[in-house]
């Protein structure tokens, strides 16, 4: 009803210490859907949004997050860390969010506390959308084993078969699963790992999840 979509990714070295890195993201997204809902009628203020969400997050752990609306034709969105999402356009992306983070393989992150980063160190997009528009969010399960082009064919070819967003959704981490399984393709993860200094090949097996909107 709110016209909003969000992801928010548990940072996976808390299972160290022998806490459930899934809760704290969990309670995160569901904080942040109480505090849209709790938005002045027809405004939508991507950092009260998440700062709300934050601080009443108490779970132990730690997350990314990336939070968007669509309000009077754009996008009003907020990012933290390496979630993310772009618009893709007549089998074009037209807008891709940046990744935040401290170094290679650091994102960015939310923690319960005063601990972690800020959501003010958050970046807020404004993005003018149009009918026919797709957007496709996604942990960086999705963005480290999928490049573009292999995000837009799948959407180009999902829009020709006029089918539902879900399974959109379904086909495209499906893929980046089984790219993700593979020792021997080239993955955007493993160019930046090698970009780094580190001998990395093949897919990054990791959490992966992509929610796809369609504006119409």
């Amino acid at each position: 009803d709110e016209q909003a979509i969000g992801v928010a990714d548990g940072v996976g070295g808390w299972a160290d210490v022998g806490i459930n890195a899934g809760l704290y993201a969990q309670e995160l997204i569901s904080n942040s859907v109480k505090a849209i809902q709790e938005e002045p009628k027809g405004s939508f203020n991507p950092v009260r949004v998440l700062e709300k969400a934050h601080s009443n997050t108490k779970a132990k752990g730690s997350s990314t997050a990336c939070i968007i609306a669509l309000t009077d034709e754009a996008l009003n969105a907020i990012n933290l860390g390496d979630s993310g999402f772009i618009v893709i356009r007549g089998g074009s992306i037209v807008f891709k969010s940046p990744v935040k983070q401290h170094g290679f393989n650091f994102p960015y992150q939310l923690e319960s506390g005063n601990a972690g980063d800020h959501p003010s160190s958050a970046e807020v997009f404004t993005v003018p959308v149009a009918p026919g528009d797709v957007i496709v969010a996604g942990t960086d399960g999705l963005f480290d084993n999928l490049y573009n082009n292999d995000i837009i064919a799948v959407v180009v070819s999902a829009i020709r078969a006029k089918l539902e967003p879900q399974v959109t959704a379904q086909k495209i981490a499906a893929l980046a699963r089984q790219q993700a399984l593979d020792k021997k393709r080239q993955s955007p993860f493993a160019a930046a790992a090698q970009e780094a200094g580190y001998r990395f090949y093949g897919g990054k097996l990791d959490d992966i999840t992509v929610v796809v909107s369609y504006i119409s």
